[in-house]
């Protein structure tokens, strides 16, 4: 199935050819992979279009990744409340009890920070603890995984790494099982520069390290969104044995999930919700031992999430909401608070090509339709 269009700024028409995976892909053996989803808006205000926000977690899960949920990419901070991202994952855990109950795959795990704090306010480290230890014990009720999220709150009240040691011990006393750490590096929110107590790199570092050689078994790994290689596979090899380096670098996860013969990372991405029938491909090949394959399957949608999470970085959640809808996982390209936006047509419509040639728009017929009647809405 193939079909044309012409987009403004290209000389000829674009053919787009379906890309021919399958339907859906068995969860990963060899790698650990969560997508880090978005969500879907009724009217471009605050109205959740619920509906199509859960097929989108199915979609998911039928291509074999575990959900992350409530997190920056579904604007958490930046649209979805703490008490809407509260639903959310009330809904998203009932949804994946359900597949569980009828033996079909849907592992979770979710969110816990301290975004219900008033934002502009100074809060003490006594009560950043007690609204984590708020946040995690819902999501703990919801029979979920715990992410324990960087917290704004806490970038803006920490002294120094000591500050970041107490809360975050005080916190992995409190979790029932195993939770991942989120480091969110300050191109992804600039509110939290200096994370972990350090302006460079290696300083944060060793308070993680000193923090996970405490944890004992609390710790599942942790996800690092610096996008930078070179310090993610530096940190990689001195986390102690055990710990998984969750990679969330949207620029730079085909060759970190592959590895080198010192070892891989894992994954936590929100371009995996936005390539997720090539990514699912990939790995399945990576599990055949079939890396020739994986590369062909994945190094296409690096271009493709390197658009996507150009400066400002924030700002991919648009992306990432764009292809859902170009795929028919929601009926409206609508985001919370109109976030939509945030990225210029001409942004989109390269997000459009490079779609086309990562084989991430899964029916040619129905994305250019949709693109015809963005371009013609915009214009």
């Amino acid at each position: 199935m193939t079909a044309t269009i012409a987009l403004p700024g290209r000389p000829a028409p674009l053919e787009v050819i379906a890309p021919g995976w399958a339907p859906g892909y068995p969860p990963p053996a060899s790698r650990r992979v969560y997508a880090a989803a978005h969500v879907a808006s009724v009217d471009s205000g605050d109205l959740i279009d619920w509906d199509a926000t859960l097929r989108f977690r199915d979609h998911l899960w039928e291509h074999g990744f575990a959900v992350a949920e409530a997190m920056d990419t579904a604007q958490r901070g930046t649209g979805l409340s703490w008490w809407l991202a509260r639903e959310l994952i009330a809904s998203t855990a009932e949804r994946a009890a359900a597949r569980r109950a009828a033996g079909r795959f849907a592992d979770l795990a979710c969110g816990a920070g301290t975004d219900h704090l008033t934002a502009g306010e100074r809060h003490s480290i006594p009560a950043i603890i007690e609204a984590y230890a708020a946040q995690l014990a819902f999501v703990q009720s919801a029979g979920a995984q715990v992410i324990v999220m960087a917290s704004r709150a806490l970038a803006a009240a920490a002294s120094g790494p000591r500050d970041y040691l107490e809360v975050y011990e005080t916190l992995l006393e409190q979790a029932r099982g195993a939770v991942i750490l989120h480091w969110l590096g300050e191109a992804f929110d600039p509110a939290l520069a200096g994370y972990w107590g350090g302006r460079d790199f290696e300083t944060a570092a060793a308070t993680v390290l000193e923090l996970l050689g405490r944890a004992g078994g609390k710790v599942d790994g942790i996800k690092l969104s610096v996008l930078d290689a070179g310090r993610e596979i530096a940190l990689r090899r001195r986390l102690p044995a055990g710990i998984r380096l969750y990679t969330g670098d949207d620029f730079g996860y085909a060759d970190l999930i592959a590895g080198d013969g010192q070892g891989h990372s894992d994954a936590l991405l929100g371009a995996f919700a936005a390539v997720t029938a090539p990514a699912a491909a990939a790995l399945h090949a990576l599990d055949a031992g079939d890396l020739a394959g994986y590369r062909a399957a994945i190094g296409p949608t690096v271009p493709l999430s390197r658009l996507i999470f150009e400066e400002p970085a924030y700002h991919c959640k648009a992306g990432v909401a764009f292809l859902a809808w170009l795929n028919g996982h929601q009926p409206r390209f609508s985001m919370l608070d109109a976030f939509e936006w945030n990225r210029p047509t001409a942004h989109l419509v390269r997000v459009f090509e490079l779609a086309a040639a990562a084989g991430a728009l899964a029916d040619p017929d129905l994305a250019v339709t949709r693109m015809t009647a963005f371009l013609k809405a915009r214009t």
